[in-house]
């Protein structure tokens, strides 16, 4: 994504912090699907009535946005990472806050989905774990090789792009090589 580069972004930073409402927009524009994406399934299903995970993502976005002062933008997917941990944490919060508001009334069961949410229907809420904390368990650039291709479904070559890598060939073998170290780490 050629307007993803490092400039553009800290460009856009920049603006924002000045005050900029357009380059708000365009950043809101470029993060948004991507987090959504990245959110979408861990959020439990008993929780998202709460809160829509759209309205979350935004919000945590802008959050961020308003501490930019504390945000040291250090190349590349800086940003982008420092946005999914924010949204990480926003999403901690809504799980203490519903634990703490208690059980929610029931519905008839005919509205009753007992469907896990997609993440967990393909790899099961174990396997869920297992792979949050093996993710959590590599390095930066494997964990940003990782979630750009499989949970972002990026492109080799915009993967190359976020990652520095020259060709979308060394983004698809820095990919794979993370993919074996994440495969090692989440063996039981």
């Amino acid at each position: 994504m050629s307007s993803d580069s490092p400039e553009s972004t800290l460009v856009l930073l920049e603006q924002i912090r000045a005050g900029d409402q357009a380059a708000l927009d365009l950043l809101l524009t470029r993060y948004r699907p991507q987090l959504t994406r990245w959110a979408r399934g861990r959020l439990p299903h008993g929780v998202r009535d709460l809160s829509d995970t759209e309205d979350l993502v935004q919000e945590t976005i802008i959050g961020v946005l308003r501490h930019l002062d504390h945000f040291e933008f250090r190349g590349e997917g800086a940003l982008h990472a420092y946005l999914r941990r924010a949204m990480l944490n926003r999403i901690r919060d809504e799980l203490r806050r519903h634990s703490r508001r208690g059980a929610a009334e029931t519905l008839d069961e005919r509205f009753v989905c007992a469907d896990d949410s997609p993440l967990e229907q393909v790899i099961g809420r174990e396997a869920v774990e297992r792979y949050e904390s093996a993710l959590a368990q590599l390095n930066s650039a494997e964990r940003e090789a990782i979630i750009a291709r499989i949970e972002l479904g990026q492109t080799f070559a915009e993967v190359a792009g976020a990652l520095g890598k020259p060709t979308p060939e060394a983004a698809r073998m820095a990919v794979n090589r993370a993919l074996a170290r994440l495969a090692r780490l989440m063996l039981p």
